[in-house]
């Protein structure tokens, strides 16, 4: 009995030396400590998971050191870390501690990087890059403010109103991250890189479509129709004359790709565009307080188009 007690506090010694190498980005030294504690169990879940994640970085390492240019290196890393995302997800087994570590570098060397450039403020991209620095970091009072500022440039880009969501979401300011993830989504779900949220609002219905078979690209185009028939993105508005204008031009749009050709519509994700279209159609009728006659009618669009999301939606 003492001698497992003992061989757990080595190992857990030995996985906080490796984690905080990780924060560094020393990854060869952290593999040297992980490898010591595989040898004294060599089938230990934390272990065998963190030193998978070192071998990982140790082989980009040097990759990320071959530039000088802070704007690469900086590109490299989120490039790197939507890698890791999905190689997290194929592995399995996924520890918090670990992740964190990763995480504190990846967005930490990110920022430094960044922080090298000539700011302006007025450079949106730089902004927005900044902001997902400080909020990949847990600094999310500093990302609002970097990512508030370039939306001030750009209120309609999908990427930074989903990024402004995810940071409202861990702060607790649940209201305004469901009405900036909506609109987000709404606006166009293929801007949007669903590597780098990671409030749960957002992570489980990711995992819940995931789990029913959905992968991306498709995926992203789902979330905003389950994200209402799940509860999710609750919050609700009237549209302004010009955007309920556009929301009927587009909706008439999709449903003629509809009818021209199934194949392409299904390539184009056509399906749940239109129903995210319609969900947005009878928010607007029922915020206005129009006719139950209109909403009636949007419904029976939605159940010709989808009989299963029908039942979902008026359950």
């Amino acid at each position: 009995m003492k001698q497992v007690s003992a061989n757990n506090a080595a190992i857990n010694t030995l996985l906080s030396s490796a984690y905080r190498l990780f924060r560094g980005g020393d990854f060869s030294d952290a593999e040297r400590d992980l490898e010591e504690a595989l040898s004294i169990d060599f089938d230990h879940r934390e272990v065998l998971s963190a030193l998978k994640c070192a071998q990982f970085w140790s082989g980009r390492f040097s990759r990320y050191n071959s530039t000088s240019d802070p704007f690469e290196k900086g590109e490299y890393l989120f490039k790197e870390w939507k890698v890791f995302v999905s190689f997290l997800d194929r592995i399995g087994d996924n520890f918090e501690q670990c992740v964190y570590a990763v995480r504190q570098w990846v967005f930490g060397q990110s920022l430094f990087q960044y922080s090298r450039l000539q700011q302006d403020g007025q450079d949106i991209e730089l902004l927005f890059r900044l902001g997902r620095c400080y909020k990949g970091m847990g600094n999310y009072e500093q990302a609002l403010e970097y990512l508030e500022h370039a939306g001030r440039f750009r209120k309609e880009d999908p990427e930074i109103l989903a990024e402004l969501a995810d940071c409202y979401a861990f702060i607790g300011e649940v209201k305004a991250a469901k009405v900036f993830f909506r609109e987000a989504f709404f606006l166009n779900p293929q801007k949007i890189d669903l590597a780098f949220l990671e409030s749960m609002l957002i992570r489980r219905l990711i995992q819940r479509l995931r789990e029913g078979g959905l992968k991306e690209p498709e995926l992203a185009e789902w979330i905003p129709v389950y994200g209402v028939l799940y509860g999710v993105f609750t919050v609700k508005r009237e549209l302004k004359p010009l955007e309920y204008g556009k929301l009927r031009q587009s909706i008439f749009l999709l449903e003629q790709k509809l009818k021209e050709n199934s194949e392409k519509a299904r390539q184009e994700y056509i399906v749940p565009r239109l129903m995210n279209r319609y969900f947005w159609l009878i928010d607007h009728y029922v915020s206005a307080k129009e006719s139950r006659k209109k909403v009636d009618e949007v419904l029976t669009m939605i159940k010709q188009l989808d009989h299963s999301i029908y039942d979902l939606y008026i359950n």
